[in-house]
């Protein structure tokens, strides 16, 4: 199922119904039923869709739709596949992290140079350090 997104940054809902082919009511029902799915809105209430909020509601449409899928079917395969893309992202990741880990000498064996004093005094300058930025920032 690919439809055109055009490239926008918002959406009304009246774009979004042309650009499924469904009915305003239906995407009201449905932001009612998936609770993932949450436009903003703006003063006056209207709902503007991002792209990424057209990309889940094309994900419902085909699951409903084309699957057959019942809406407590579709919530669950949502989850699912939620789940699945967090532990891609997560995987991607690893090797990344595991790959610096491993680079790095362990803690225990690193030889400890400075005193408890020492470290009293990085932090009291850190400590300075931060209040200064703070100050810049606020004033």
């Amino acid at each position: 199922m690919s439809v055109a997104i055009p490239e926008k940054q918002y959406f009304k809902i009246g774009e979004v119904s042309e650009i499924l082919n469904v009915e305003p009511y239906v995407l009201r029902y449905w932001e009612s039923e998936f609770k993932i799915l949450k436009p903003t809105r703006t003063r006056a209430r209207q709902r503007l869709y991002h792209k990424k909020d057209l990309e889940l509601l094309m994900e419902i449409k085909h699951l409903l739709y084309d699957e057959k899928f019942t809406i407590a079917g579709a919530k669950k395969r949502l989850q699912e596949m939620k789940k699945q893309s967090s532990a891609e992202r997560k995987t991607k990741r690893t090797p990344k992290v595991k790959a610096k880990v491993e680079s790095e000498e362990p803690f225990a064996q690193t030889e400890n140079t400075h005193e408890p004093s020492d470290y009293r005094e990085i932090l009291l300058e850190i400590k300075k350090e931060l209040k200064e930025l703070r100050s810049i920032l606020e004033g």
